[in-house]
């Protein structure tokens, strides 16, 4: 009965631990990476400098966003992991914290994108060094991992990362490819979670 006790006490500390700092959202513009300067090929928020790409009718951050706001962090609160994989957000903030012109790409974006690239578009976005990926587009997916609370997992092995699209009142979708997979996988995660986040324009330049 004692050990039945402090198992349960242990995950009554682990779930607090997930939803700690998704309590209270006000979309306020506060969390949006500020100061944006749009490019050909690049746009900056934030102080950073990003690679932009496009594909097909879309254009995308070729980075990971890495911008320092409430709802994320680091892997295992590592900076060196920050300036390597860019930051994690939880689902809240990544739905707000693209800059202005830009957006966090819902679900459907994500498949247009694999719909053009075809079959094995999971490879073909993924690095090319380090992640058995041929970048053939220039977008550069990095195996950030995830965090749940302060449950850090998966870092350098597979990447994970939020679209736009809600599934349930507490649950949002997700895209994620995997160390040994091809393909570029989806499904539903609860938006405490820590994921990357690629931003797209939100409109294309004629």
């Amino acid at each position: 009965m004692k050990k039945t006790n402090v198992l349960f006490s242990f995950l009554l500390v682990m779930i607090a631990s997930c939803y700690e700092d998704d309590t209270v959202f006000i979309d306020d513009g506060s969390r949006r990476c500020d100061n944006v300067v749009t490019g050909s090929d690049f746009v900056t928020c934030g102080g950073q400098t990003y690679r932009t790409i496009q594909i097909g009718s879309q254009i995308w951050m070729a980075e990971n966003l890495n911008y320092n706001t409430a709802g994320s962090g680091c892997y295992s609160n590592n900076s060196g992991n920050c300036a390597t994989y860019g930051r994690l957000y939880n689902w809240h903030t990544a739905s707000a914290v693209c800059p202005d012109g830009w957006h966090l790409p819902s679900d459907e974006e994500w498949t247009i994108l694999t719909n053009f690239i075809g079959s094995n578009a999971g490879t073909k976005l993924k690095v090319e060094n380090g992640w058995n990926g041929t970048d053939d587009y220039g977008f550069s997916a990095l195996p950030g991992g995830r965090c749940i609370g302060k449950l850090c997992r998966y870092i350098n092995a597979d990447g994970f990362w939020w679209t736009a699209s809600e599934s349930s009142d507490i649950s949002s979708w997700f895209r994620y490819i995997y160390n040994n997979g091809s393909n570029v996988g989806k499904s539903t995660a609860n938006r405490p979670v820590w994921y990357s986040v690629r931003c797209i324009q939100t409109t294309v330049p004629d």
